[in-house]
């Protein structure tokens, strides 16, 4: 290869001890770093997603498109099938009604669709009992997205769009159970008035559908009390199956979601264990368009890496199953006939996916990094210190291999956080040398370019598989922002 030198570089050795064991220029492990751990649990896929049926709100403006019928019955047949094809089991209806009008045969109700044609709900459970795939069916909303449980009207009407749901859809072979879309906050302890709440509607789940499954997904574990005893005392008195946590990273409840969460998975286990309750995840797969948590923002696809991070957490904790709100126009496959989604990064963000369920190109290694194979690795937090920080210019790394065994592969990671102006560089330049002096470019590497980065912290990875031996390799960059970045060999 042509003979380059890198001139007007800032020499920064960072020095790893490698995992596989070689023979560095130094021996001391500074990064801590072991051979795989065979005792990690594999990371769980996404199984499950909320099906989100059209209501009045820009957040819906790419997942229920105005250029598209989003009460065509061929639409959700469509999807329903990419669902499954995305490995999807369940499904869960956020609603079957809004603003008085139904996406069901109703005689409560007013339809929401044309009287001449099949409804959503019944497109949505019969493609899904077609695919062997389970049904969540909603008890809202009896007005709309703000239905409040401790007015005696809304609970009535839920009741009551239960009872009929339940004549309906009970016998249906892809009714599997029943979402109570009571979306109190967890934090800092359940009160009492949404316990009670959740218990009636689940009385009345059990009267009408003995052997139905009854989920809820919360909010509020960020600031949940989990010391107080009333914590747990609460949970236990609910007479649900499943609890569904949304891990509120899409929300962004705090400044970097991921550094809690992981402990508040673990202390979840620990009180579910007593409960009997299932503990599930509810991983949310956005971020926003522009002002975070406004609904007046619409909710776009977040990068894969932050997502399987989610992923990596939840397992680490504990969770039974990790449904989504949403990957049904979020996360999309490629070849679709119905476009949801925002333009391009949901194709996008659904093809990484898919290749992460595939375990093709870097995800499957990205995965087990991220999960800890590896040893501990950097988080998504700027004061984690295992980050290195690059001032902005123009920096090398360089990697010594004194028996000149090259590695298998180089991962570098580099942290995304623009709201922090912390921006990976645009590209990565692989050098191999046996003196340290003179250098031949072995590859360039683009980072991923992923632009939905107003609110998230995240980390993207290039990964280098260098074809020829060399005993000394350079990464070069040049950045006009800070960089924080870690390398893994």
């Amino acid at each position: 290869m042509k003979n380059t030198i890198i001139s007007s570089m800032i020499a920064a050795a960072l020095l790893i001890c490698g995992c596989n064991g070689r023979d560095r220029q130094e021996s001391e492990n500074i990064t801590g770093r072991t051979l795989p751990s065979a005792e990690l649990a594999e990371v769980l896929p996404i199984t499950g997603t909320f099906i989100n049926l059209p209501y009045q709100d820009v957040r819906n403006k790419y997942t229920n498109p105005q250029h598209l019928d989003c009460t065509d019955p061929s639409l959700w047949v469509a999807k329903i099938e990419e669902m499954k094809e995305m490995g999807m089991e369940y499904l869960v209806f956020m609603s079957v009604a809004n603003e008085q009008k139904a996406y069901y045969p109703s005689k409560l109700m007013q339809w929401h669709y044309p009287d001449w044609r099949k409804s959503p709900v019944d497109a949505i459970m019969d493609a899904a009992a077609e695919h062997g795939m389970k049904v969540f069916m909603s008890t809202g909303w009896a007005k709309d997205q703000d239905d409040n449980l401790r007015d005696p009207k809304i609970k009535g009407r839920q009741i009551e769009m239960m009872t009929e749901l339940a004549g309906l859809y009970g016998e249906h072979p892809a009714f599997y159970g029943w979402y109570l879309p009571v979306e109190d906050c967890f934090g800092p302890v359940l009160t009492d008035y949404a316990v009670e709440a959740v218990n009636a509607l689940t009385a009345r789940a059990r009267e009408l559908t003995p052997s139905a499954k009854i989920m809820i997904s919360p909010y509020g574990i960020f600031n949940s009390d989990f010391e107080d005893p009333r914590y747990e005392q609460q949970i236990a008195r609910l007479t649900v199956d499943i609890i569904a946590y949304q891990d509120e990273v899409g929300c962004v409840r705090e400044r970097y979601p991921l550094t809690r969460l992981r402990e508040n998975w673990k202390k979840l286990r620990a009180i579910h264990d007593k409960t009997g309750i299932e503990m599930w995840a509810n991983c949310e797969s956005f971020t926003w368009e522009k002002g975070t948590n406004d609904r007046s923002s619409a909710l776009i696809p977040a990068a894969y890496s932050r997502l399987l991070a989610q992923q990596v957490a939840a397992t680490a904790g504990g969770v039974e199953k990790i449904i989504s709100f949403v990957m049904c126009g979020m996360y999309e496959t490629t070849d679709s006939q119905y476009d949801l989604g925002q333009p391009v990064w949901s194709a996008e963000a659904g093809s990484d996916y898919m290749d992460w369920l595939d375990r093709k190109g870097i995800w499957p290694l990205v995965s087990d990094v991220m999960s800890g194979k590896y040893g501990p690795v950097a988080t998504e937090d700027i004061s984690d210190p295992k980050w290195k920080k690059y001032s902005p210019g123009s920096s090398e790394i360089v990697l010594e291999y004194k028996d000149g065994t090259e590695p298998e592969w180089i991962m570098v990671r580099m942290l995304n956080c623009a709201k922090d102006k912390i921006v990976p560089p645009q590209k990565i330049f692989l050098f191999g040398s046996e003196d340290g002096e003179k250098w031949n470019l072995l590859e360039i590497q683009d980072t991923p370019a992923f632009p939905n980065t107003l609110h998230d912290a995240f980390i993207d990875h290039v990964v280098f598989r260098p074809s020829v031996t060399s005993r000394y390799l350079k990464l070069a960059f040049t950045n006009e922002n800070d960089v924080m970045l870690e390398v893994i060999d």
